[in-house]
């Protein structure tokens, strides 16, 4: 009896031992959820978060609290993630800089990307659609970049951040195609689509949704998106790899994940929900089509694996940029 005694506690107590995590994933999510924006309020991430954490907040019976955290190239909002109890219920919506640039770009962070987030998932990606003045002499990549070679260093692109997406996209079109050309930071999309349209800045890469309603009026020109295939909200726009250029590739993406240790099932959970919402084609009409974001549907392995490959893509374009923000 006693043999049999110390037996069942044993097997009680390492049931225990691995019971927690699949306990919460079970109970998930038993309390308000908070989500870290790295992002003012009103922007594309911002918007993109609140309908998808409503859609949360109807499916878990439980708020979905977004929590707007902008600043240093999303530091302040990763960071406090990183820095969050492992329990599912602190998550980051951050893009590429949070998780790939940020490393490549500054020598010290507060959070290190790989070992501190844990991946939940990709939730939309989007296209970035090189654009021009209305009168630019050119009208397709061919005719740019021809263009362009012809007048080193005498055209000028919009970025709104040096370092960010933006910045990369053209340092790597400069050094892909060898033509010179010269970055205006400004401090927002609107600003500098406005100096674009006006004739005081050249060109600019940006998702698609924020160039298209001028392009659709004549006040931009549209040369090309930067993906695999045409968009929704731009069909007569043709890619980079139609025009005869395929090896040129730049998108945006905005992804779900956690703070390191959160357990597995949790953060499977999250995704699996995320992907129901997103794919859902009410919500693509009502909330991403007009932006130019798409849907993304996988796992937290999945997301690991992709970033795998664009921490690479990161290294090579930073390095291409020549940029550090220390």
């Amino acid at each position: 009896m006693r043999r049999f005694a110390v037996l069942m506690i044993a097997a009680l107590a390492w049931a225990g031992a691995i019971t927690p995590a699949w306990a919460q994933a079970s109970a998930y999510p038993a309390k308000p959820v908070k989500v870290v924006v790295p992002y003012s309020a009103g922007g594309p991430a911002d918007a993109l978060m609140r309908a998808v954490g409503q859609k949360l907040s109807e499916k878990w019976g439980q708020p979905v609290i977004v929590e707007n955290r902008p600043g240093a190239n999303e530091i302040i909002g990763a960071d406090l993630v990183a820095k969050a109890a492992p329990d599912g219920y602190t998550l980051l919506l951050g893009s590429e800089a949070a998780f790939s640039l940020n490393p490549q770009l500054y020598s010290k962070l507060p959070y290190k990307a790989e070992a501190d987030l844990a991946p939940v998932c990709r939730v939309v990606t989007a296209q970035l659609m090189l654009v021009t003045r209305p009168d630019f002499p050119a009208s397709d990549v061919a005719g740019l970049i021809a263009y362009l070679k012809a007048n080193p260093g005498k055209h000028t692109y919009a970025i709104t951040g040096i370092g960010g997406v933006l910045h990369l996209a053209f340092a790597w079109f400069n050094q892909l195609y060898g033509v010179q050309t010269t970055e205006v930071p400004y401090k927002g999309l609107p600003l500098a689509l406005q100096d674009v349209m006006a004739g005081r800045v050249d060109m600019l890469f940006a998702i698609s949704g924020g160039p298209m309603p001028h392009v659709a009026t004549g006040k931009l020109k549209a040369i090309a998106l930067a993906g695999a295939h045409r968009v929704a909200i731009a069909p007569d726009v043709p890619t980079f790899a139609e025009a005869g250029y395929p090896e040129f590739e730049a998108s945006v993406y905005f992804a779900l994940a956690a703070p390191a240790g959160t357990p597995p099932e949790v953060r499977a959970k999250i995704a699996a929900d995320v992907a129901g919402i997103v794919g859902a084609p009410d919500f693509i009409e009502k909330n991403l089509t007009a932006i130019g974001f798409e849907p993304v549907s996988e796992t937290p392995d999945a997301f690991a694996g992709f970033l795998a490959k664009d921490r690479a893509v990161a290294a090579q374009r930073v390095g291409a940029a020549g940029v550090k923000l220390d």
